[in-house]
């Protein structure tokens, strides 16, 4: 049983806590988390999409020059998270493996996964590579459902 946060699993369901964190886990870390509040999520879901380079996760490229990534972070409910990237001179580069994460929040699954694949197509580097089945199934998930309705 996984209990931590990953990376990037977490990205979507910070997207959406209401709560404080900080309060939440230090109650857990304290052995009182029956004297807090249960999380409180605001309406809505999220979904993250990890792009990685070339060779993940056996190896990985570096130095692919990035493109799109404003473009890419200025779309209604998207937020990119960087992991694997640098800065060269005026350049964004791949550094890593899990070079970006484009995470979105929408009024559904299906909204938050659809925000999250338009983003992800405008940005670019050499061997780019991404899983296309993210959030496609989700279980137990209803269309115009959200977090808040569980």
């Amino acid at each position: 049983f996984n209990v931590r946060f990953g990376d990037p699993d977490v990205q979507p369901v910070l997207a959406v806590l209401a709560s404080p964190l900080g309060e939440l886990l230090l109650a857990a870390a304290q052995g009182r988390l029956a004297d807090v509040p249960a999380p409180a999520f605001r309406g809505g879901a999220a979904v993250s999409v990890v792009l990685a380079s070339a060779g993940y996760p056996e190896s990985s490229s570096k130095g692919d020059v990035i493109a799109g990534v404003g473009d890419a972070a200025a779309c209604e409910g998207v937020d990119v998270v960087h992991a694997g990237t640098a800065v060269d001179g005026d350049r964004l580069v791949t550094a890593g493996g899990r070079v970006l994460a484009v995470r979105a929040v929408g009024a559904d699954v299906p909204d938050a996964r659809a925000r999250a694949y338009a983003a992800a197509d405008l940005i670019t580097f050499p061997g780019l590579q991404r899983r296309s089945d993210i959030a496609a199934e989700p279980l137990g998930v209803v269309e115009g459902a959200s977090v808040a309705d569980r």
